[in-house]
């Protein structure tokens, strides 16, 4: 069976991912863009402000609020090192508090706080969460320059945590071996795969460990 052409943009069948964060990927990020193949110039260079909400008790669903939407993926598995995530719910400012109670909170892992409204606008969510003590709102600001090498959807992206400057670089897939692939060719093995909720973590200091790279 031959393997799925990915467009970027585009929805696919659940794709693996390799992604890694640290200080400089300078030398990694050229050789992805000289191996890359042409990519749609609405992908060459986007910017985006997004609100990530993380959760002291929750390592398996993702939830991230850009232009008062909300998307949760949910941690499937791993295979040869590379994730493998789904959409697990997906939301709209204001938001109706059954939703809330039936599938956000529950994604998080942690004590529900009381609710008295039948729905919430975005900052009232928000005022929620920062007062909650096992959650935390944290500000994402992402320039990502996209590309395609060996057919899978790459990235290099300058990150901002909550002002704090990280890089990340990804390659994401529904081949295995194609990822593995591009990981090799662009310098990034041996690097660890450190997902968005495991790395804006390690930068607020939820968790004690330090990111792949953190060559200044």
């Amino acid at each position: 069976m031959s393997s799925e052409k990915l467009k970027i943009g585009e929805e696919s069948k659940p794709r693996f991912e390799f992604r890694t964060f640290g200080q400089n990927f300078d030398i990694q990020w050229k050789r992805m863009a000289r191996l890359s193949a042409q990519v749609p110039e609405d992908v060459w260079e986007r910017q985006s402000d997004e609100i990530y909400i993380i959760s002291r008790t929750n390592d398996v669903n993702n939830t991230k609020i850009r232009n008062g939407k909300m998307d949760i993926k949910t941690f499937v598995q791993t295979v040869e090192g590379l994730e493998q995530w789904n959409p697990l719910m997906k939301g709209s400012f204001p938001m109706k508090t059954d939703l809330i109670v039936n599938e956000v909170f529950p994604a998080f892992q942690v004590e529900m706080p009381g609710f008295d409204k039948d729905q919430y606008t975005l900052d009232e969510f928000l005022r929620i969460i920062r007062i909650h003590p096992d959650l935390a709102a944290v500000r994402v600001n992402k320039l990502r320059y996209g590309y395609m090498v060996n057919g899978t959807i790459c990235e290099y992206a300058i990150v901002l945590i909550n002002g704090a400057r990280v890089v990340t670089m990804s390659s994401e897939s529904t081949e295995i071996a194609d990822i593995i692939k591009t990981v090799e060719q662009t310098g990034l093995a041996g690097m660890e795969n450190i997902n968005y909720l495991q790395a804006i973590k390690r930068v607020i200091g939820m968790i004690d460990k330090p990111l792949a790279n953190e060559t200044f």
